[in-house]
């Protein structure tokens, strides 16, 4: 037996080595296409964009052919219904995604946009302009919806996109692909600035995020592990978007009807999401009465509550399900929540700090000066003030389509639309000038 194992072993790295080298060469033509789409005037950018969605919706059948095929191999493996919905496109799904590429056809471009500029005291003119990243590398889960929005953003941002999704929308991917890359060859453009890489196996994703000097930046989305195993193991720049840990804190001086109505609409308006209230805390000072009224309103709309169960059935709540220390960390994304009975707002900034990943945290109440603390003490990309966790989305900002939201402090923080896609360069006019 041992040849045939040898021959395994022989056609695995073979196969390694191929795969690395698709990475490698895709990331070299991508580099050498990002000069390109760099200088692109934005009534082209435009105009591809809103091409592209005509040809999405034109060519559905066939990405529903393939997404069918996917959502097959999905149910063969196993996969759970929750996942095969984030999997699964219809007609109405195809047409949103499309209308996401017109939407971003019409926001302004960032290239070019002057961040700040002056005259220097020697005439010199100097001034700050915003310039693509280059080559921006995706890795994401099985939402075949995000490899259109990663390359609409990054096309509008003038960034050439890379995108690595996951083998359960394999089929799916390559068809929307295929899609684009024909509408860019038709408007003149290397079918490069769009790229789908191997997903065959999770070493493709390392091949990636290690191209230092070929890949500008590496964003992943999707969950914790995917997000961390990014993070820790790139070294090209990474851009930490998504988990959320969201907490949502009901003050003793809140109005309990609205909190309530908040911390529903933050839980259970869409559990998939990562701005969904994964913790509630609740003020101890609150009379008992309100604060089980609060953990029933969650149990009657089929919330899961997670907490100490002695502390919480003292309230006279019932069917709690025993907390453990993962439980108090846990982006639940499902209709599961941790809830604990805190000291006061100081209370509530302690549990937060030791347990936020620093996406969005609420607070409810109507002091002044409990508001202020908890904006001032609380650190995360979004605090929320009497509003709910989900308003935590670009498009709610004002700001249109967004590639994730940064959880990190360098860069860009909060939601990430077409300008946190751009970075900027200096540029100096001068007349001969030379430096004493």
């Amino acid at each position: 037996m041992a040849p045939m194992a040898e021959t395994n072993d022989a056609d695995a790295t073979a196969q390694r080595a191929a795969e690395r080298e698709e990475v490698l060469t895709k990331a070299r033509t991508a580099k050498a296409a990002a000069p390109v789409l760099a200088t692109l005037p934005t009534p082209e950018k435009d105009a591809l964009l809103r091409d592209a969605a005509e040809q999405l919706v034109s060519r559905g059948a066939e990405v529903l052919a393939a997404n069918a095929e996917d959502i097959a191999a999905g149910r063969g493996a196993g996969m759970s219904e929750s996942l095969i919905d984030r999997l699964s496109l219809d007609v109405k799904r195809i047409d949103a995604i499309a209308d996401g590429l017109r939407q971003v056809a019409g926001l302004s471009d960032p290239v070019g946009v002057v961040v700040q500029g002056r005259t220097m005291s020697n005439g010199i003119r100097m001034r700050q302009v915003r310039v693509p990243l280059g080559v921006m590398g995706m890795v994401y889960e099985a939402r075949p919806n995000v490899t259109v929005d990663a390359f609409g953003l990054a096309l509008k941002s003038g960034n050439v996109a890379m995108l690595r999704g996951s083998k359960s929308a394999r089929a799916t991917n390559k068809k929307l692909v295929e899609i684009l890359q024909d509408v860019v060859v038709k408007h003149g453009l290397p079918r490069e600035i769009v790229q789908l890489l191997p997903c065959e196996t999770h070493e493709s994703v390392q091949d990636l995020i290690t191209a230092r000097g070929l890949v500008d930046v590496v964003i992943p989305r999707g969950s914790a592990r995917l997000i961390n195993a990014v993070v820790e193991n790139a070294t090209v720049p990474a851009i930490e978007t998504g988990t959320g840990n969201c907490h949502f804190y009901v003050d003793a001086a809140a109005d309990v009807d609205s909190a309530i109505a908040m911390l529903l609409n933050g839980k259970t308006r869409r559990v998939s999401v990562c701005n969904a209230t994964e913790t509630a805390l609740i003020d101890s000072r609150l009379p008992a009465a309100d604060q089980l009224r609060v953990i029933t309103a969650l149990q009657e709309a089929g919330v899961r509550v997670h907490g100490d169960v002695d502390k919480l059935s003292a309230l006279g709540v019932r069917d709690v399900v025993a907390a453990t220390e993962e439980d108090w960390a846990d982006e639940y994304l499902s209709m599961d929540i941790a809830v604990d009975i805190v000291d006061g707002v100081g209370g509530a900034i302690a549990h937060i700090a030791k347990w936020s990943t620093g996406h969005t945290e609420a607070i409810a109440s109507r002091d002044a000066l409990t508001l202020q603390r908890f904006a001032d003490e609380v650190d995360a990309a979004a605090v929320m003030l009497n509003a709910s966790t989900a308003f935590t989305d670009g498009e709610q900002y004002g700001m249109g389509a967004e590639i994730g939201i940064s959880t990190q402090k360098l860069h860009a923080r909060g939601p990430m639309a077409l300008p946190e896609l751009t970075s900027t360069k200096w540029i100096l006019e001068g007349a001969g000038h030379v430096r004493d």
